[in-house]
């Protein structure tokens, strides 16, 4: 699995011209899976998005985590994070998961997450064209891989 996290200060979602979702201050993932992906792959990524300390505390110093604040999270499917450039200029999306196996790992990934926080999150629509306008703050925007576990 793979995430590329915005720290954000409102993210809205729309699908065909309509407002699907919205958030306020908190992350936005944008997740992709790929077939080799485990259930330890999830709860790693999980635990470690949920945990990470990308929020200032009073001093201003990125001390605390998504929970301490009790910010939103907005989860959207990108099978594209899966890319692969090596040969030529066309992307490759051999290493993306097929949605029959992708689709239940996200809904799985967004329930986990869930359960963590203790709230509901704000989510796209697997497999759908979407739109996000988000206000990145700081910016703050981290790439985390369960495969290298970083």
């Amino acid at each position: 699995m793979r995430t590329v996290i915005q720290r954000v200060t409102s993210c809205t979602l729309h699908i065909n011209g309509q407002e699907y979702s919205r958030m306020g201050y908190g992350l936005l993932l944008l997740l992709s899976i790929e077939e080799s992906d485990t259930p330890e792959d999830m709860e790693w990524l999980c635990n470690k998005v949920t945990g990470l300390r990308v929020f200032d505390d009073s001093q201003g110093v990125m001390d605390l985590d998504i929970r301490d604040i009790d910010g939103d999270i907005m989860i959207v499917s990108q099978f594209t994070l899966h890319a692969s450039t090596r040969k030529g200029n066309r992307p490759s999306y051999s290493k993306a998961a097929r949605p029959d196996f992708a689709k239940p790992v996200y809904e799985s990934f967004i329930t986990t997450v869930e359960s963590i926080l203790g709230h509901s999150v704000a989510t796209g629509v697997f497999g759908a064209h979407m739109e996000i306008s988000l206000v990145n703050d700081g910016p703050v925007t981290l790439f985390l891989d369960s495969k290298n576990r970083e």
